[in-house]
């Protein structure tokens, strides 16, 4: 049913607002049937967040980008209708999308902390989660596409992390994840870095690849401490 409401939305001449109204609704209903209703709308508000910092910083570049699109227990993306042209501009709008939804995670974290919610915490928890995961540096994720300005060979890091956590926690989305970050590491693997296309596209300014090589640590350890911490906030707090 889900497969033939997406074809449905995907085929009808909807405007980029409808698309994205649409699909957010139908991930809506969908995590509301399997986590309740008040969990499903701060999950997706979680990722729209996530989304719209993409959104924003590939119009900022000028790029020619569409609305995000959801699908249930997959995700949400935007569709970037023209491609970077170089690893800086790639990196700039990959790094906006966990930035982004790191402030959004962190709105809810306080707001749960003031009005003493469990409900609230465990959506600020699923924020945090979703944004470190995409921090793995592997592509197609957002780390990946972060870290490839210091060299796509990062990867071959990230590839040996990504199956670590599909052995440990075994899930269809890591396991679609793993399935599209394949081609990439082989490409890692053969990666040139003299090749007149890696020089033309990989090329960037020394204090960019210091600037994004910090960035990217200081958000990862972040992420990484906020998802421990309210990991154990709700392991210790009431029920629902």
């Amino acid at each position: 049913m889900i497969k033939a409401l997406l074809l449905l939305v995907g085929g009808l001449k909807f405007g980029p607002l409808a698309l994205t109204g649409g699909t957010m609704l139908l991930s809506l209903v969908t995590y509301a049937f399997v986590f309740g209703w008040g969990y499903a709308a701060g999950f997706v508000l979680m990722l729209l967040v996530h989304e719209m910092g993409h959104y924003i910083a590939a119009k900022r570049r000028g790029l020619n980008v569409g609305a995000p699109t959801f699908i249930p227990f997959v995700g949400a993306w935007i569709q970037l209708k023209e491609q970077p042209m170089n690893v800086e501009t790639e990196a700039y709008v990959a790094f906006a999308g966990p930035f982004l939804g790191t402030l959004g995670a962190f709105a809810v974290y306080f707001w749960a902390r003031e009005v003493d919610s469990r409900l609230l915490l465990a959506v600020a928890y699923s924020g945090f989660f979703l944004n470190l995961i995409n921090l793995l540096p592997v592509s197609p994720l957002d780390g990946g596409r972060i870290t490839a300005i210091l060299s796509p060979r990062v990867w071959l890091l990230g590839a040996p992390i990504m199956l670590g956590l599909l052995l440990w926690r075994p899930s269809p989305v890591l396991l679609l994840v793993a399935l599209f970050a394949a081609p990439q590491v082989l490409k890692a693997w053969r990666h040139d870095p003299n090749s007149p296309e890696a020089k033309a596209y990989y090329n960037a300014p020394l204090d960019a690849r210091i600037e994004y090589g910090v960035l990217y640590l200081g958000l990862t350890a972040l992420l990484a401490i906020m998802t421990y911490s309210v990991h154990g906030m709700l392991e210790g707090s009431r029920p629902f």
